[in-house]
């Protein structure tokens, strides 16, 4: 199992130019909102229907709210349940693990992905999406988890991964490192919104990708929860360090303060600077004109990929000048994240 202090997967290395450069020409990578993908052996079996957001559904007439603010109400009204784990168990699957990550949108530090395998004779009330827990709420249950459940793991990429990779690619190792290291080994996946190369992605073990997994299957809520206290926990131990940072309360998220430390002191070596607030930090918005104004007029880049405003990751490229390139972070993460 890895912790704060193991070493990610050793590979290969970009300048930080590089890195950049490598996240605007990637394709972008985008999912359909509307079902639910079985995938055995990379092929979608059938799909079932699950919630759409839609901020109409959740505000009263009259009523505003931020995106984010909407669809953290909107999650909050999910179920979690095990609705996904009987019908895979329906299907034949007898170990169906929950696979969720943690720290996708941060600015500072590692994403950390967990997988847990919960014992259906013996139900943990209370799981639900790790965000939406208190501390002390989420310190319990994952204590309860790793207490009760069949098997549990978790896995660490650090920024360098994260920084060569891109934060997608991290992500998804992050994943593949705690499912390889489940034992007794699953034969069933419930993920939250991707789909894990295991034990190869020409042969995937059977898989059900949700959108808001961790609101709806109380797998998912599990690894999410384990997921978010380690993550946490490191945070915590990190903070120390870089006081400025105020890393005990956002726990490497985009905040305001975060965001002036950013500005006034520059990036640690912990910072993700392929992320565009970090590498404003570091690089004045003038820098990254020859990005910008090399895309065609008609919003393709060299390779012909339509780029839409915005690079790989969601990263807004447009904008007045000076003004700080917006990281797309998840919605709910951003509203939620920090111990609300």
């Amino acid at each position: 199992m890895l912790d704060a202090r193991s070493p990610a997967l050793k590979g290969p290395f970009l300048s930080a130019p590089d890195y950049f450069l490598s996240l605007i020409v990637s394709p972008a990578i985008s999912a359909t909102l509307g079902a639910v993908e079985l995938f055995s052996n990379a092929k979608p079996s059938s799909k079932v229907r699950q919630p759409r957001f839609s901020a109409s559904r959740v505000l009263d007439p009259g009523e505003v709210l931020s995106k984010a603010a909407a669809k953290l109400r909107f999650i909050k009204s999910l179920k979690c349940t095990q609705k996904y784990e009987k019908q895979a168990w329906s299907a034949g699957a007898r170990m169906v693990a929950g696979v969720d990550e943690v720290g996708r949108g941060c600015l500072f530090g590692p994403v950390v992905a967990a997988a847990v395998i919960l014992d259906p004779a013996r139900r943990i009330r209370g799981l639900r999406d790790s965000k939406l827990l208190p501390p002390p709420v989420r310190e319990t249950l994952a204590q309860k988890i790793r207490e009760q459940a069949l098997a549990f793991s978790f896995s660490v990429v650090d920024v360098e991964h994260i920084d060569s990779l891109n934060i997608y690619h991290a992500t998804r190792l992050a994943m593949l490192q705690a499912v390889e290291q489940l034992s007794p080994a699953p034969d069933h996946l419930l993920v939250d919104a991707m789909v894990v190369d295991f034990p190869s992605a020409g042969e995937p073990l059977p898989q059900t990708k949700l959108f808001y997994g961790d609101a709806l299957s109380i797998s998912i809520a599990a690894a999410s929860i384990i997921a978010k206290v380690e993550r946490d926990r490191m945070m915590r131990e990190i903070a120390p360090l870089y006081p400025q940072y105020d890393l005990a309360s956002n726990k490497g998220y985009r905040s305001p303060k975060h965001l002036a430390a950013l500005l006034e002191h520059g990036p640690t070596p912990l910072h993700r600077r392929t992320f565009a607030p970090v590498w404003n930090a570091l690089h004045p918005q003038e820098t990254l004109n020859f990005l910008i104004n090399g895309e065609n007029n008609d919003g393709e880049n060299s390779d012909g990929e339509s780029n839409d405003g915005e690079n790989s990751d969601g990263e807004s490229l447009a904008g007045e000048r000076g003004q700080q390139i917006e990281l797309a972070e998840d919605a709910v993460e951003e509203a939620a994240s920090f111990d609300a």
